[in-house]
C-alpha cells in the first residue's frame, strides 16, 4: 500500500495526553529524514482527536486537568493495569470504537505503523484484521509501562530502558519482539553543546552565577510556582529560569510576582536544549522525555513531581543512575540546590553519571529499525565510507 512515487509510507499515531507522545513521534520523524532524505513519505495522526468517538476525542484537552488530580489519576491507571484489565478494557470500548478505528485505517493506508501512545495499538490492529502492515510500538514511558502498550500482535515493541523491556515480557510479550532502544529525542538535543556562557549571553542570563531551570513539562504541571518562590526565598546565590511550557495563566501569574533573586519566566520555547546546556541544574517533573534530554545535556536533575504510578519508576531511575535527586517538597529542592551549588565536585559527579546514562543516538536507532522493516536504506550504507557527507539531509 505505497504511497505516490513507489516510496513507503509510514504512519505515526499519537495524541496529545501528555507532550511525549507526540515529541516522540517528531523525533523519529526527523530522524527517519535525516537518515533517507526524500525516499520515505511519513505523516502523524493524533488518533483521539481526529478520530475517536466522544468523550474520548476530547481526552488531549481534559488529560493536564485529570493529572492535576494525582490521587484520582493514580487509581485510574492501578485499576487498568494489567494483562486481564487491558482485555477487558479493549473488549469492552470495541463495539463503541469500531467505527472509528476502521475509518482511521482505511484513510490511512500504509508500508508501516508506528504507535507512540498506548490507546492506539489493540484498536488499531484489530481494525488492520490479518492482512496488515508491520506495526511497531515505540513505547514513551521510560519505565513504569502500562499493560496497554502491549499487544501481542505487534510486531516489534521499541522501548527507552531495560526495565520497561522487563515489564514488557512479563506482560507476555515474547523477548525477541521487545528491543530497547532509549527515548527518542530532537536532533537540536544531540548537536555539539557550544560554548556554556555564550549560550547565556544569547539568552541574557548572567555569565557566571549558579543557574537553576525549573520546567513543569510541556503543560507546566506540578507544584511550579510554589517551588519557584521557595527557592526564590531561600538563602542561596542564584539566577532562577522558570519554563512554565503552555500554561499561559500560570505564566502571566509568575510575571506578575515580584521576585528577590534573578528570575526569568518563559512560555513554550523551542530553545530548551540551549537552556539545558547554559543551565547547571533542571528542577522538573519526573516527565520521561525531560529526563532524557537533560541526561544527554549532562545536566543534574532534581525531580519535584510525579505523575503517581506512571512515573514513579521514572524517580527509581534517576536515584538508582545517581543522575539527580528526588526532592517531593519545596524545601527539599532548595536543600538539593544549596548541596550541589555548595559541592561543586558532587554537581561535576553527577554530570559525568548523566552523560553515561544517556542514549543521545535513540532517534537514529529506531529510524534505521523503521527504515529496514520498509526496505530503505541509509546513506551510510549506500555510499562508500571516503565518499559520504555527513552532514544531516533537511
Amino acid at each position: 500500500m505505497s504511497s505516490q512515487a513507489g516510496k513507503p509510507q509510514i504512519t505515526f499515531l499519537f495524541s496529545d495526553t501528555g507532550g511525549g507522545h507526540r515529541a516522540a513521534s517528531e523525533a523519529i520523524i526527523e530522524a527517519l529524514h535525516c537518515e533517507f532524505g526524500a525516499s520515505v513519505e511519513t505523516n502523524m495522526v493524533d488518533f483521539l482527536k481526529e478520530y475517536a468517538p466522544p468523550p474520548f476525542n476530547h481526552l488531549p484537552e481534559a488529560y493536564p486537568e485529570m493529572v492535576r488530580a494525582p490521587e484520582l489519576w493514580g487509581v485510574m491507571w492501578n485499576t487498568s493495569n494489567g494483562r486481564p484489565q487491558a482485555r477487558i478494557v479493549t473488549s469492552t470500548l470495541w463495539p463503541y470504537v469500531k467505527k472509528a478505528a476502521l475509518k482511521l485505517v482505511n484513510e490511512h493506508a500504509s508500508d508501516l505503523i508506528v504507535s507512540a501512545h498506548p490507546l492506539a495499538n489493540s484498536f488499531v490492529l484489530k481494525a488492520l484484521g490479518k492482512k496488515r502492515p508491520p506495526f511497531i510500538c515505540v513505547v514513551t514511558d521510560m519505565v513504569t509501562t502500562h499493560a496497554l502498550w502491549f499487544d501481542p500482535r505487534l510486531d516489534l515493541i521499541l522501548v527507552p530502558t531495560e526495565m520497561a523491556r522487563d515489564h514488557a515480557i512479563k506482560c507476555g510479550m515474547e523477548a525477541e519482539k521487545v528491543v530497547v532502544v532509549g527515548q527518542p529525542v530532537p536532533a537540536n538535543c544531540t548537536t555539539p553543546p557550544g560554548d556554556k556562557y555564550l549560550l547565556r549571553q544569547k539568552f541574557g542570563w548572567p555569565g557566571e552565577k549558579p543557574i537553576a531551570l525549573l520546567v513543569g513539562g510541556g503543560e507546566g504541571m506540578g507544584p511550579l510556582a510554589e517551588t519557584a518562590e521557595a527557592i526564590d526565598a531561600a538563602e542561596v546565590d542564584l539566577c532562577l529560569v522558570v519554563v512554565t511550557g503552555r500554561n499561559a495563566r500560570l505564566e502571566a501569574e509568575l510575571r506578575e510576582k515580584t521576585w528577590r533573586k534573578q528570575v526569568l519566566i518563559y512560555g513554550y520555547t523551542h530553545e530548551m536544549p540551549g537552556f539545558m546546556r547554559a543551565a547547571d541544574m533542571i528542577v522538573t517533573k519526573a516527565g520521561p522525555g525531560t529526563i532524557a534530554e537533560a541526561l544527554v545535556a549532562g545536566l543534574p536533575i532534581i525531580l519535584y513531581s510525579r505523575i503517581p504510578k506512571q512515573e514513579d519508576g521514572n524517580v527509581d531511575y534517576v536515584i538508582e543512575e545517581q543522575v539527580g535527586a528526588w526532592a517531593p517538597e519545596p524545601e527539599a529542592v532548595v536543600a538539593a540546590i544549596r548541596s550541589w551549588i555548595n559541592r561543586p565536585e558532587e554537581r561535576e559527579r553527577i554530570k559525568t553519571n548523566c552523560l553515561r546514562a544517556a542514549r543521545p543516538d535513540a532517534s537514529r536507532q529506531i529510524a534505521r529499525i523503521l527504515g529496514k522493516q520498509v526496505g530503505l536504506t541509509n546513506r551510510e550504507e549506500k555510499i562508500p565510507a571516503e565518499q559520504q557527507d555527513m552532514t544531516p539531509l533537511p
